[in-house]
């Protein structure tokens, strides 16, 4: 039996492989050589792959990948490695490779420290030479950042995106004349200004924009207009007043560059921007609209919390830990409820209740004319089992302050509430949506109503039945994937939606069924019943 034996070399850096006989080729000789002396085994060389400056600690290497490929396709049955280390210098991603291995039947030969991967002490010592490589690399990782870290406290400038108002000669900071001018521009502007959002339109139109450079690579970076929040970094900047900062441990010393704005400018614009900050509140509009008055189903209060991610602020309603429900699209949908019930028909209602209500305007209302009316209106909303129900006021006296003089709402429009002694009851189904695109999403959730639900059904059937056509046209899977720029998860569960029971798809369609959009895509990839109660309509 032939074995298609592989070699492959590794080495971390480029350094060295201009010398006439260098690592890579001694790692290739030595492995040839032994497969040479294998031969009466069976052994014969078929290629060999390298990858040259890149780390053992990653499995992001274009030979490594295609090796690998190869070996999937039966090209390659033995990889042959001068050390266990040129493979891999991570104990996870070995074993990950070794059992990859295992699938497509290779083996795998370290020619200088001999083992076999098939006993139990072969693995053990495998495991010791990869601890060993992974405490190596650990350990370089560490000399690197001491190295960083005892260089800043010097002063030094250890790399990065250059700031703005200074160019990097010879590893270090040097003033660029015209930029210089410019960042104290916009300290002296912002004393005057006293708003940051008004400096960044002013640097805008006196054309002063973020700092443009070129990589090691000749990639033009930067030069785009200053941004609100690299707007507050610049002001912020201790590298203007010549101190460089180690950003881990939170200190700084004195820099090798000189400084560019004078410590009297600067202290006066910390002194303006902490005060700017404690006099301006957390948001530029009144706090959320169901602040108070939202609880889950034990009668926790739900609470606002905020986070923040890439730039952007998002604001939560919080009662329980591990679950969030977005304000945004909370307050959009009360919102929308309570403008439902404004317009509705109120026969029913008391008469002078129903004189109040039919003369709130609230569609020309702002946002914070809205919260008001409707922290009066609403008595509290309880969320259960993905439903809103509301608890609304019949005190008719509470909504005086909101009623226009010259205008009366005509809409009868019917919709479904229950009147009791002290209160009106509202009982709205609504979806949880998971967002799961960043750190900051994770466990929260967007909410919607029943159309909004209903319309991502129809997009979702529309790009099921596209796929559908073009996998009963081309059949090439991977082709259609590629061309239409979605994941083979994804893909395969559209696909299943596509062939759904017809019934089941009726009735989603014509919305007799609620179901959340993701719980349609699970059920139809794993092909489970749609035990779901029909919705009765009243007529």
């Amino acid at each position: 039996m032939t074995l298609k034996c592989a070699i492959y070399t590794r080495k971390s850096t480029e350094h060295g492989l201009d010398m006439e006989f260098n690592s890579l080729q001694n790692q290739e000789e030595s492995c040839k050589a032994y497969i040479a002396s294998q031969s009466f085994n069976g052994w014969q060389y078929c290629k060999t792959y390298s990858d040259v400056a890149i780390s053992g600690g990653t499995m992001d290497r274009p030979a490594l990948k295609q090796m690998l490929e190869d070996m999937a396709h039966g090209l390659v049955n033995t990889v042959v490695v001068y050390k266990v280390d040129r493979l891999s210098r991570s104990i996870l991603d070995f074993h990950k490779m070794i059992q990859y291995f295992n699938k497509y039947n290779a083996n795998f030969v370290s020619i200088t420290q001999s083992f076999d991967t098939s006993t139990s002490m072969g693995k053990l010592t495998l495991n010791m030479l990869l601890s060993f490589a992974q405490f190596e690399r650990e350990v370089s990782s560490e000399r690197v950042r001491d190295k960083i870290r005892a260089s800043k406290a010097k002063g030094l400038w250890m790399g990065g995106n250059p700031p703005l108002g200074y160019d990097v000669i010879d590893k270090k900071l040097v003033p660029n004349a015209v930029e210089a001018t410019n960042v104290r521009k916009l300290f002296e502007k912002y004393l005057e200004l006293q708003s940051v959002n008004a400096l960044t339109e002013y640097a805008v139109a006196h054309k002063i924009y973020a700092k443009q450079w070129v990589t090691a690579k000749g990639i033009i970076k930067g030069g785009r207009p200053i941004a609100e929040m690299s707007m507050h970094r610049i002001l912020r900047d201790k590298v203007y007043i010549g101190q460089i900062e180690n950003k881990k441990e939170g200190t700084f010393a004195k820099g090798e560059h000189e400084p560019i704005v004078s410590n009297e400018l600067f202290n006066r614009v910390q002194v303006a921007l902490a005060n700017n900050s404690n006099n301006k509140t957390t948001s530029t509009r009144a706090p959320n609209i169901l602040t108070g008055k939202l609880f889950n189903h034990n009668g926790a209060k739900f609470i606002n919390q905020m986070t923040s991610g890439k730039g952007k602020r998002k604001i939560h309603y919080y009662a329980t830990k591990g679950f969030y429900l977005t304000a945004a699209c909370v307050d959009e949908i009360v919102v929308e409820t309570i403008t439902r019930f404004l317009n509705s028909d109120m026969s029913n209602l008391p008469i002078n209740l129903v004189t109040v209500l039919k003369r709130i305007d609230i569609t020309n209302m702002n946002f914070a004319e809205k919260r008001n009316l409707i922290q009066s209106l609403v008595e509290k909303i309880v969320y259960s089992q993905e439903q809103l129900i509301y608890t609304l006021t019949i005190d008719a006296q509470k909504l005086q302050p909101f009623i226009k003089d010259h205008y009366v709402n005509q809409n009868v429009e019917p919709m479904e509430y229950i009147i009791g002694d002290n209160s009106i009851t509202i009982t709205e189904k609504v979806f949880l949506r998971k967002y799961v695109n960043t750190v900051y999403d994770r466990g929260k959730n967007g909410v919607l109503n029943v159309t909004d639900n209903n319309h991502l059904i129809l997009k979702a059937f529309a790009t099921a039945w596209k796929y559908r056509e073009l996998y009963e046209q081309d059949g090439n899977v991977d082709n259609i994937i590629h061309n239409a720029r979605t994941s083979p998860r994804l893909f395969y569960k559209y696909l299943a939606l596509a062939y759904l029971n017809p019934n089941i798809v009726n009735m989603l369609l014509k919305g007799k069924l609620e179901i959340s959009v993701r719980d349609i895509l699970d059920k139809a990839s794993r092909n489970d019943d749609f035990n779901i109660q029909e919705k009765i309509f009243c007529s």
